[in-house]
């Protein structure tokens, strides 16, 4: 960790621990959990789990999950109690501490599109793993060779291009995958959580973004237009071009920032 990045940390849980509230937002895999070719075996690292438990215990922060994931599957695979609100589908679907789901509602056109695209998929779906969600198909392509994963993307990009920008619909690509989609993105879920909270008026807690992927990327700017004490970190491994403020290695430098959450909380 950089001297630079240090002395960020240092400034905003100073902020922190003199705030009544504060914000935690949290991507799911490769921020909270490494990457699984069985998305389902993807368990947050080791120490995770117990650290946000004992954040949620202080009753300071609020924390939230924005997640590609349809958002039951980060909830069951992060299993705290209570559960935190999970906002899945990049932000389409909301999931409420309670149990309570929201799905954004899409227009006829857009649903017809995305079934046609669907069947072309279940034909044929090039040798990737195709997922469909409810505003969205998918193709992912980790764990096959690169040969074959630049064989994938093309054939996905030339049938996925080509409809983005009708009918509400973007093309959003993410590491060895891409999808085709509708409905509210990460930076939306922000956005909207926000002004939840705030009534509409202007931020005045601390407010953190964690992620890893180019989908978080919507969600960093969105934290970063914040007037108020902010933080958005990237996750992962190696570090890329970003708007986040910093770059935490996981799981280490990543359980030391939540770490630093709770004392500065406590």
């Amino acid at each position: 960790m950089t001297t630079e990045t240090a002395q960020k940390l240092e400034a905003f849980f100073a902020t922190l621990s003199r705030s009544e509230r504060s914000l935690l937002l949290l991507d799911y895999d490769g921020t909270l959990a490494p990457f699984c070719t069985d998305r389902f075996k993807a368990r947050p690292w080791e120490g995770v789990r117990e650290l946000l438990s004992r954040i949620q215990v202080e009753r300071r922060t609020r924390i939230a999950i924005i997640s590609g994931r349809p958002a039951r599957e980060p909830a069951e695979l992060l299993d705290l109690k209570p559960s935190p609100e999970i906002w899945g589908l990049h932000g389409a679907e909301r999931l409420h501490a309670d149990g309570r789901r929201e799905l954004e509602q899409l227009p006829a056109k857009t649903r017809f599109r995305l079934d046609t695209l669907r069947e072309r998929l279940k034909r044929d779906s090039f040798g990737a793993l195709y997922e469909e969600k409810p505003n969205a198909v998918v193709m992912h392509w980790r764990g096959v060779s690169r040969d074959k994963a630049e064989e994938i993307e093309a054939r996905a990009s030339a049938l996925f291009e080509p409809l983005a920008g009708i009918d509400g619909l973007s093309l959003l690509k993410f590491e060895a995958g891409m999808e085709l989609r509708a409905g509210r993105d990460k930076g939306d879920a922000v956005r909207s959580i926000l002004e939840e909270i705030s009534g509409g008026k202007p931020v005045s807690f601390p407010v953190a973004f964690l992620g890893d992927d180019i989908t978080d990327e919507l969600a960093f700017r969105a934290v970063n237009a914040l007037p108020t004490a902010h933080l958005t970190a990237l996750v992962r491994g190696e570090c890329r071009n970003s708007a986040a403020d910093l770059w935490l290695r996981p799981p280490g430098e990543l359980l030391g920032f939540l770490q630093s959450w709770l004392t500065a909380v406590n």
